[in-house]
């Protein structure tokens, strides 16, 4: 009875700490932020993470969340210059959207900023990047 009682004042605890984060977040800054995560070239995931980003400003109003997209892993393939994606991280990064690629994922695969899409941001590591956002109080998703 006392182990169950521990967990549900845990819980509550944890969703309490959640909603304040998430509440300081929108505070600061009066808008949504979402941070996802790419790290798959397939292009039918790609699209689905340009698809959120059309769903959200939509749902908030542009001028109301904060976007980013955070390449690692093979995901940072399509932020490649010779990358099909290429007009698709255009279209995002004309709209305010925050692109970057790992860095260490780019170490890792032998590619050079000089091999990448113009205007595109960098990270020195993409898991880095997620967790100091969710710190922030971004919510995260998983593209």
């Amino acid at each position: 009875m006392k182990r169950r009682i521990a967990l549900l004042a845990g819980a509550g605890l944890s969703l309490a700490t959640a909603s304040m984060a998430h509440a300081q977040s929108t505070v600061q800054t009066g808008k949504e932020r979402v941070v996802i995560q790419v790290s798959t070239p397939e292009q039918r995931l790609w699209n689905q993470a340009f698809n959120y980003l059309a769903n959200l400003r939509e749902v908030y109003g542009d001028g109301n969340v904060e976007l980013e997209i955070v390449a690692l892993g093979l995901g940072i393939g399509a932020l490649q210059l010779e990358s099909t994606q290429g007009p698709r991280v255009a279209e995002a990064l004309q709209a305010g959207v925050h692109v970057s690629a790992c860095e260490i994922s780019m170490r890792r695969q032998k590619l050079k900023r000089e091999d990448m899409l113009p205007s595109i941001g960098f990270v020195p590591a993409g898991l880095g990047q997620i967790i100091k956002r969710q710190r922030e109080g971004w919510a995260y998703i998983s593209g």
